[in-house]
């Protein structure tokens, strides 16, 4: 019931024009991971290269996620990945495409999509990645540094909010990048045991 739940959504959301974003993104990336999914991890807004595939977290970003799952004892495959804004907003800058930060209002007119995906899953836990993401999931704007690593309430279910793995990507010394990673496989071992039956 879930799954056709959530193939009805993503068929729904192929379409959407909540926002303005659809005009110059390729294609709405939809949440990927089972209906059965035990938690829910909630990113910012598709890359590059996740709007040209249609997926969510395929990109560096995804790389490293993937790694900080494998690290923490997740299998990705039985996590939901989705992101707070469904489609790619960005710059022109030469040939490139540079993320540009969801606004409030794109931010808020894809909250439905993501109330209608917690309705279908109805997680035991989520996990915001990223302030975007925290606050899409709070209503409200959010500092991870001061919320970190404490449960709270997101959308109705109980959850953690840590960084953004493009986060990581970001930090030029090799010795800090190596700290924050541990940090963040950190987090995610809290959300698998927060998140247990």
């Amino acid at each position: 019931m879930a799954a056709a739940t959530l193939a009805a959504l993503r068929q729904e959301a192929a379409a959407c024009t909540r926002c303005a974003l659809y005009r110059h993104a390729t294609q709405t990336v939809f949440g990927d991971g089972p209906a059965t999914a035990e938690f829910i991890l909630v990113g910012e807004q598709p890359g590059d290269q996740e709007d040209i595939a249609g997926k969510p977290f395929v990109g560096p970003a995804g790389k490293v996620l993937d790694r900080a799952l494998q690290d923490a004892g997740i299998e990705r495959a039985k996590v939901y990945v989705t992101n707070a804004v469904k489609h790619f907003k960005f710059e022109p800058r030469g040939k490139r495409r540079i993320h540009s930060k969801p606004n409030a209002s794109e931010i808020q007119a894809c909250r439905w999509w993501l109330e209608r995906e917690f309705e279908a899953i109805a997680p035991r836990f989520v996990v915001a990645l990223g302030a975007t993401a925290a606050q899409a999931l709070s209503g409200h704007a959010v500092t991870i540094s001061r919320l970190r690593g404490r449960e709270t309430e997101l959308l109705g279910a109980r959850g953690l909010i840590t960084v953004h793995p493009s986060y990581l990507l970001r930090i030029p010394d090799e010795r800090a990048k190596k700290e924050e990673y541990g940090k963040f496989v950190a987090d995610l071992k809290l959300a698998k045991r927060l998140a247990a039956p």
